[in-house]
């Protein structure tokens, strides 16, 4: 199960010529869908005298949510290829919007492809990525005298102590890498020989 994915962390533009028409190129960090229609109506309100404002999209961890649009281009020649260079670089919570200003040459279907393609990889290439991991939330409580081999199991695997409470008994609020829940639960019970708590909380 993949828990890794990689998104931008700033917005990045980039322009290639390619026989007169200009090709302007704009990668944005989005967390939704309504923050992609927003950033896209934003570069289009910008190059609003623009031939073409072609986009792309990939949202979410796992299996992403993918749209592109042609914006008038001949079908094919423009959204996907941007989307397929978003795909390519393996970044998900993204928009990519290709304007185009028009140069008085055609390109053919194979030139346009090509065109929107470069456009969005040049942008791709400046692009700062960050690596988020899915963490699944569990909760652990166990007894004072438990505290060593507890700890010690929590320090075998990938775990963020996000709270903590101590009393009578320990309870600690734990973000455990998603692959590794299942796995982690069923150690730490074994190591505290059935003494310890595991409590789930809501699935990523």
């Amino acid at each position: 199960m993949k828990d890794e994915y990689r998104e931008p962390a700033t917005e990045v533009s980039a322009e290639i010529k390619v026989k007169g028409s200009r090709f302007i190129a704009r990668i944005v960090p989005v967390l939704s869908q309504d923050s992609a229609k927003e950033a896209i109506r934003v570069v289009a309100k910008e190059h609003y005298n623009a031939t073409h404002n072609c986009t792309a999209w990939r949202i979410g961890a796992g299996e992403p949510d993918t749209r592109f649009n042609d914006d008038g281009e001949p079908n094919g020649t423009a959204g996907m290829p941007i989307l397929r260079q978003l795909e390519g670089a393996d970044l998900t919570n993204v928009v990519a919007v290709v304007t185009r200003y028009y140069g008085g040459t055609k390109l053919g279907t194979g030139g346009l492809a090509r065109a929107y393609g470069d456009a969005a990889a040049a942008a791709l290439a400046g692009v700062k990525v960050r690596t988020r991991i899915v963490r699944r939330s569990l909760r652990v409580r166990f007894d004072y005298a438990d505290t060593s081999p507890a700890m010690h199991t929590i320090g075998q695997f990938d775990v963020t102590v996000e709270d903590s409470t101590y009393g009578d008994r320990t309870e600690l609020k734990l973000a455990v890498r998603r692959s590794e829940a299942e796995r982690f639960a069923e150690a730490f019970v074994e190591a505290l020989s059935g003494r310890g708590e595991v409590i789930a909380g809501p699935r990523a």
